[in-house]
């Protein structure tokens, strides 16, 4: 599966949208420690399908702390209104006024149902560069097992985890024929083999998730 671009999120059922479970008051921030001394610094780029804990005690959204993983889905802001269906966009903290993100984030429940492609990138950085950049990402089966790693990035498991979030890739069902099975070509590659089986607006490859745990 390959992405061009910057990772996006197509919300099939997110159960935050109506519970009102969206977190947007802490800054994206990356911690680090050197020699006894944490750094706090913003994070550069963020994009919808990366995760950050609410880290609400230490005052910022990061990959550290106890909170629970939360997913990144922003909105992007459109003035002009011949851009109006431009979905591929990330949040970059050289824009925002303070130099800071603030992202909007969703708590994913058991059932949740989402499309994307954020995963991390096999080879090379978790992240493209620019919406001209293309990463490949591994290939992923009907059933396997996703999990997010310590950056935030969505990951494959070899297997399901015995505790943590874990999201399984799922049919788009209504590809299936009128017996529930699949069609002939609907879920096969070039070389046959059973992967991902959806696409977003753009019409690049993407996998259906649900939460099972």
């Amino acid at each position: 599966m390959k992405r061009k671009g910057y990772a996006q999120v197509e919300p099939n059922h997110l159960s935050a949208q109506y519970t009102g479970q969206i977190y947007a008051q802490l800054p994206a921030m990356t911690a680090t420690t050197s020699e006894g001394v944490t750094t706090v610094t913003p994070i550069e780029q963020l994009e919808n399908g990366q995760f950050l804990r609410y880290n609400y005690a230490a005052g910022r959204a990061s990959v550290d702390g106890d909170g629970e993983w939360m997913l990144v889905y922003n909105e992007e802001k459109l003035y002009d209104e011949r851009r109006q269906n431009h979905k591929d966009f990330a949040m970059k903290a050289t824009d925002m006024t303070d130099g800071k993100i603030y992202p909007r984030l969703l708590k994913t429940n058991v059932g949740d149902i989402f499309t994307t492609n954020a995963f991390k990138a096999t080879s090379g950085g978790p992240s493209v560069s620019g919406p001209d950049g293309e990463i490949t990402m591994a290939d992923l089966a009907l059933g396997n097992y996703v999990t997010i790693g310590n950056d935030g990035w969505l990951a494959k498991a070899n297997s399901k985890p015995a505790s943590g979030i874990c999201f399984q890739v799922v049919p788009h069902f209504t590809q299936l024929k009128d017996d529930g099975s699949a069609p002939d070509a609907a879920y096969t590659t070039a070389d046959n083999v059973t992967t991902y089986a959806y696409t977003l607006a753009d019409m690049q490859d993407a996998v259906k998730l649900q939460r099972i745990q």
